[in-house]
Formats: structure tokens, sequence, C-alpha cells
């Protein structure tokens, strides 16, 4: 079963900072662009940020340029998404998903699965 598992979110003040986990587990990541979306209250998912398959090759929504950083593990099968100086626009439900290729800083599907997210609440 093709499965991904967002860890790593939580109550964070303004600020501060998090690490989120993408885990993969039924295939391997190595053979995918990964991206990150986020979906906030009342809005639409946007993406977040994309990496190359290799990790050669980062993009970033210039809402979190210079504050977030993706990177990835092959060997262990787990993309990271660093989030530092979180403001309260980041507040939302965390997704990662693993696509076919990266148009900047959005994955390109199809998608053989969803995860179930992960909260990132920044609030005072």
């Amino acid at each position: 079963q093709l499965q991904l598992v967002e860890s790593g979110g939580g109550l964070v003040q303004p600020g501060g900072s998090l690490r989120l986990s993408c885990a993969a587990s039924g295939f391997s990541l190595v053979y995918n662009d990964i991206g990150w979306f986020r979906q906030a209250p009342g809005k639409e998912r946007e993406g977040v940020s994309c990496i190359s398959r290799r990790g050669g090759t980062a993009n970033y929504a210039d809402s979190v340029k210079g504050r977030f950083t993706i990177s990835r593990d092959n060997a262990k099968n787990t993309v990271y998404l660093e989030m530092n100086s979180l403001e309260p626009e980041d507040t939302g439900i965390y997704y990662c998903a693993a696509g076919s290729y990266c148009l900047g800083y959005v994955i390109q599907g199809p998608f053989p699965s969803w995860g179930q997210g992960t909260q990132v609440t920044v609030s005072s």
C-alpha cells in the first residue's frame, strides 16, 4: 500500500521553528520529485516548496523563501521541511506529495497517494 505520513506539526509562537517530516511506505521516494502543500482554514490548498528527486534543486513560494528549507534523505525514504521564523500566516495543515516533477515550487501530479497532513498552528 502506497502511503505518505506527515509528522512534526504543533503549536508554536510567532518566530518559532518546526521541522516537518514526510515518510513514505510501500514505495521509494527516490523516483519522485516531492512537494509540500498547505491549506489554511477557509482557503485553498497552496504549494509551499518542491525538491527534485536527487535533492539538487529546491524551490519555494515567495511567502516562505528565506524561512523554510526543504531537504530529503533518500536512504531514509523521508523528506523534511524546516520552518523558521514562523508567522501566524503559516498556520494550516501541511501535506506532502510525491509527484512527477517540480514546476517551480509546485509539485505536479499524478499523485499516487496523499497523507493525512500535519497541523501547524502559529499563535501567541
